[in-house]
């Protein structure tokens, strides 16, 4: 009987301090700083604020999630799908998302300072006041991307499609654009001191400089 009521005790402490530490599972994935959830499928999963901190979650599916107010500091979402996923205040400084899909997905006032988005597609998303400084977005797709007020002084956008992306009273202060497609984008209100345009395609580019270094 004292041998049960133990194992009920403990049963009931272990998981007390689970909940404490606010560690929880979903689809397979332990939801906490520096988990291991590469190549799963968390489709629309509900990770709202969660600390995901120098996390694995290469090549997994979080289409749709709600990302809002999470923390994925240094983790590591190569080629993770994340489109359409909501990353609204999410922190993302200096996360290694190389080839990974933001189509669709809302990042506004998202932190992604020093991030790494080589070859990374962002598409139609919303990075609308975010704070992209220093981020490396090399050979990225932005087209149509709304990055209105965002921060993306020093980034490196060295041949990025910013093809109709709207920069409307962005911070483009030292930032790289050599070789970018900027053709219909709409840099009205930008602070464009020291940027480089060199090799820049501006056709139809609502405030981009008349005549780009070549």
């Amino acid at each position: 009987m004292y041998r049960r009521i133990l194992l009920a005790l403990l049963c009931s402490l272990g998981a007390a301090a689970a909940m404490a530490q606010g560690v929880r599972n979903v689809e397979g994935c332990s939801i906490r700083r520096g988990t291991l959830c590469a190549s799963m499928n968390l489709n629309g999963a509900d990770l709202a604020g969660a600390d995901l901190a120098h996390s694995q979650f290469t090549r997994s599916v979080l289409s749709g999630a709600n990302l809002s107010g999470a923390i994925f500091n240094e983790a590591n979402l190569a080629s993770t799908d994340l489109r359409e996923a909501n990353l609204e205040g999410a922190s993302l400084v200096r996360i290694n998302a190389r080839s990974a899909r933001f189509n669709g997905a809302n990042l506004s006032k998202a932190n992604l300072s020093g991030a790494t988005l080589q070859n990374a597609n962002l598409g139609g998303a919303n990075l609308s006041g975010a704070n992209v400084a220093g981020a490396d977005l090399t050979n990225a797709r932005l087209e149509k991307a709304q990055l209105d007020r965002a921060d993306l002084s020093r980034a490196n956008l060295r041949a990025t499609t910013l093809r109709g992306a709207s920069f409307v009273g962005a911070n483009l202060q030292g930032a790289n654009l050599t070789s970018a497609d900027l053709t219909d984008a709409d840099l009205t209100d930008a602070n464009i001191d020291q940027a480089v345009f060199v090799r820049a395609r501006t056709n139809g580019c609502k405030g981009c400089p008349e005549a780009p270094l070549r």
